[in-house]
């Protein structure tokens, strides 16, 4: 069985952000750098397959400069088998556009599953993984928490608020992950240095058309300090008087 895993570096969402010189990108130096959290249950999803089986092959695959290399070897150190970059230097926000050139890489694959994960952390964009189904008119089941691949069959489980969906699909087929089906394993040192021997092929990225592009970035506004008013029922009344006079929220 292959399949495949597109993954995106993203920095770490816990560092300190800064706007860029020019107004439309995050200022890069001194943040820390990592494969998005869904696309890192994706990987995990797809190699675990492959154990269960006993044979198959995952391929991981990446847009982006030469840095996305990094994480392409960490989700290989992990047990992906070979990856391809597709190289653009660049930054892209059109999820169309992204979505084209992981499409085109995709279509001669001879992928029986496509992995995404549910989201980008760093741009909350849910749309890449539907954008590949339909550019490659395959089937398509997204945010899923239990996923079972048999018989040529995907069987998926989705959760909703209360609820949740039983979802099957016919292979080739295109499934994005949510959180909560697998945590994304820690290389081991065998597996770190067994990556570096792994096939990483880079290719030039076929781009779609640019449909809309950043403007501008700003970060919000810093929120004002509390202030403690009190104790006990004391602060009440005071509590009461600062709602509706400052804030205004009553």
């Amino acid at each position: 069985m292959k399949l495949a895993v597109c993954i995106k570096r993203v920095p770490d969402m816990e560092g300190r952000f800064r706007i860029a010189a020019s107004g439309t990108a995050i200022d890069e130096a001194g943040l820390k750098y990592d494969m998005s959290d869904f696309d890192g249950y994706a990987a995990e999803v797809a190699i675990q397959i492959t154990e269960k089986q006993g044979a198959g092959e995952v391929t991981v695959i990446s847009l982006g400069p030469d840095v996305v290399q990094e994480t392409l070897r960490k989700a290989m150190s992990m047990g992906a088998h070979r990856a391809v970059q597709l190289k653009h230097d660049a930054p892209v926000s059109d999820g169309l556009a992204v979505a084209t050139a992981l499409a085109a890489e995709l279509k001669d694959g001879g992928y029986d599953l496509i992995l995404c994960g549910r989201m980008a952390v760093d741009t909350q964009n849910r749309s890449t993984g539907a954008f590949i189904a339909e550019l490659l008119g395959l089937p398509f089941i997204s945010a899923i928490s239990q996923l079972n691949v048999d018989g040529g069959v995907v069987k998926a489980r989705r959760e909703l608020e209360g609820a949740y969906e039983l979802i099957e699909c016919p292979l080739p087929a295109v499934v994005t992950i949510d959180e909560g089906i697998a945590r994304a394993r820690y290389p081991s040192l065998k597996g770190i240095m067994g990556a570096k021997k792994k096939p990483l092929d880079v290719k030039p990225a076929q781009l779609g058309a640019i449909t809309y592009q950043v403007e501008k970035m700003e970060l919000p506004v810093e929120r004002a300090a509390g202030r403690i008013v009190g104790e006990g029922k004391d602060a009440v009344p005071e509590l009461v008087r600062l709602l509706k006079e400052e804030a205004k929220v009553l």
